[in-house]
């Protein structure tokens, strides 16, 4: 059986370290003797010193299982179990250079372009999709490191959306009103980011968003959206600044 997470999963929510290093160990030969044991995946997974670690990773979440290397044994995420979960995902076929780049913060393309009517409705879809993992925290403390992870995660998908974007005024609308719905999770949404994921996130995307208006003056228009916005952390500072500066 296949499993039910994709290669996009296992990027998004591990952090780049990890990722990185599962993906060298996955390209070097280092995942053996796997087998599809129904429920899951065993393998012999190399560490470090060449050794060989005994590697269960479930078919449902990527992320549970079992190694008997010194973080798999004090339940933490390692190497090992990614490097399986890609085997399990791609079987032994190479990696793109897509597949093994982790975007981990938003930038921009610098091309300049338009979407089309299809496109455009993609990339609303995604980005909608994404934002399900930016959530309202809800749960026990000992699931706030879980809660964390699904605030990276969204954050991540996001960014990749964000950096394959073409600059325009249209895009730069997609970009603003994404800003504003996430201050809006921020402010009265129940989004717990006390660790900053999401702040940082958004500090980011205004980055991007200067560019933008650097690259197509005509970006600078979507700004007044925010003019007059009360936000969480004044985020917009920045953008509006650019707008009042236009019109003297």
């Amino acid at each position: 059986m296949f499993p039910q997470y994709d290669l996009d999963k296992i990027k998004f929510a591990t952090d780049q370290p990890t990722f990185d290093r599962a993906v060298k160990i996955y390209e070097s030969g280092g995942v053996k003797n796997f087998e599809d044991v129904g429920l899951g995946f065993t393998a012999e997974v190399r560490g470090s010193a060449g050794n060989f670690y005994e590697v269960y990773v479930s078919a449902k979440h990527y992320d549970r299982g079992s190694c008997n290397c010194y973080l798999g044994q004090n339940d933490t995420l390692c190497k090992h179990m990614v490097a399986l979960a890609i085997y399990a995902v791609k079987r032994g076929e190479p990696l793109t250079d897509e597949e093994r780049q982790l975007i981990s913060g938003p930038t921009c393309s610098g091309r300049l372009g338009i979407l089309d009517k299809e496109e455009l409705a993609t990339i609303k879809k995604s980005i909608t999709a994404a934002l399900r993992y930016i959530k309202p925290y809800t749960g026990p403390s000992r699931i706030w490191f879980q809660y964390q992870n699904s605030l990276s995660e969204g954050c991540n998908r996001l960014a990749k959306i964000v950096s394959g974007l073409s600059v325009s005024k249209q895009t730069a609308e997609l970009l603003v009103d994404l800003l504003l719905r996430l201050d809006k999770k921020l402010c009265t949404g129940g989004v717990d980011d006390s660790d900053g994921t999401v702040g940082e996130f958004m500090y980011e995307v205004v980055g991007v968003l200067e560019e933008f208006a650097r690259l197509d003056p005509l970006c600078i228009q979507i700004f007044k959206k925010l003019c007059g916005q009360s936000t969480c952390f004044g985020w917009e500072e920045p953008l509006v600044k650019i707008f009042n500066e236009t019109k003297q």
